[in-house]
């Protein structure tokens, strides 16, 4: 039996973790050989005892491996081992780092430039439009949004980085084949297609349960450089990532919100206690600027057909909005006179606007005046 097998085997049994991974490794050399040592042996390591040893050692009664691989395969799902390759670095090097992860889709990214964006699941209107705002920002820049694709913020944050086209990566609070919630199966899909994925450090048939969310919550922050709470009240979910974010020594950063809104009381508290306060990604990006690896996204100039536009490194802009760049190119205008020329609905108008305004292509100014930001 490889060392991989037998950590997937190890990941599908109750009560071994990390710590007690580490224990076997460290007195076998192989984890492979514990499945042929005595109940004797295996009991008197610390933390393993006589109950773990008889389920380490009667593991052919509990687990069927060769089923989980064939669910695996067909699921078009990949494991990675604590000791492959592909597992991201700085999740390994946390205090009780996943056995496995099970993904579906690409997780090979930069993860100097991967940050969670988390948050109440039931967001207010700005709740919902400060998460877009940022998970877009960070996403035209390049960085890798990570969320746990649930209801509220969560999920704002991954479907404003698939609208941009980036790259974004949920954590399911159970395995790949009880995929929960099962309203954002799409979503889900639409993540792997724009290059990103979905994962998760439990076996492919394992049932959500109320301990395994918490446990994905460190998954969240372990895969990222920092962790963003865009809206939260004071018992919301996303503060259990936080706690895992400070044992990990990771950046904090929040969104602040009205003084008199329960669902801002948890992001107000934290910046009280030292979180760095986020009105745009440049907040983000100052904290990260000095540490090693940290490249801040570059500004090139790409010539249009009528102006220069700053537009931030490899974006691309649809038809409507190099029109609406043409016209304002060479002089302010209202949105009655973008609107006149351009022939485009005002709905579809503002949205085309605001997505120019997150690239830092234009700049809105009073009066609804539109400008190209230099």
């Amino acid at each position: 039996m490889t060392e991989q097998e037998t950590i997937i085997i190890l990941n599908m049994l109750s009560g071994i973790g990390y710590s007690r991974y580490k224990t076997l490794l460290e007195h076998f050399g192989n984890v492979s050989k514990c499945f042929d040592s005595s109940i004797k042996e295996l009991s008197s390591m610390p933390g393993i005892g006589d109950a773990l040893a008889a389920i380490i050692l009667g593991w052919e009664k509990l687990v069927d491996l060769k089923k989980e691989l064939s669910i695996v395969e067909r699921g078009g799902a990949k494991i990675y081992t604590i000791i492959d390759g592909g597992y991201p670095e700085q999740l390994k090097e946390t205090q009780d780092a996943p056995l496995c992860l099970y993904v579906r889709g690409d997780m090979s990214c930069d993860f100097n430039s991967t940050i969670a964006v988390v948050g109440s699941r039931k967001m207010t209107m700005y709740g919902k439009e400060a998460t877009e705002l940022i998970a877009s920002q960070l996403s035209y820049a390049g960085w890798t949004v990570v969320s746990g694709l649930a209801y509220g913020v969560d999920a704002a944050a991954h479907q404003a980085v698939v609208n941009a086209k980036g790259k974004t990566i949920g954590v399911l609070g159970g395995g790949l084949a009880k995929f929960h919630p099962q309203d954002h199966v799409n979503l889900a899909r639409n993540m792997i297609e724009c290059g990103g994925g979905v994962l998760s450090e439990f076996p492919m048939e394992c049932s959500p349960t109320r301990r395994s969310f918490p446990m994905r919550n460190r998954v969240i922050s372990g895969l990222s450089k920092g962790v963003i709470v865009t809206e939260a009240g004071l018992q919301s979910g996303a503060l259990i990532t936080v706690d895992f974010a400070l044992e990990q020594n990771r950046m904090i950063f929040a969104i602040p919100g009205r003084i008199n809104n329960p669902t801002s009381q948890g992001c107000n508290r934290l910046i009280k206690n030292g979180a760095k306060l986020v009105e745009s990604v440049e907040d983000i990006f100052e904290e990260f600027e000095f540490l090693p690896g940290f490249e801040k996204p570059n500004i090139i100039d790409t010539q249009g057909s009528q102006a220069s536009q700053p537009v931030q490194k490899n974006q691309i802009l649809s038809d409507d909005e190099k029109k609406i760049v043409g016209i304002i190119a060479n002089d302010e205008k209202g949105i009655d006179l973008i609107a006149g020329e351009t022939g485009l609905p005002i709905g579809k108008l503002l949205a085309l606007l605001q997505q120019l305004e997150i690239k830092k292509i234009i700049k809105q100014l009073p009066g609804k005046v539109y400008k190209i930001n230099n």
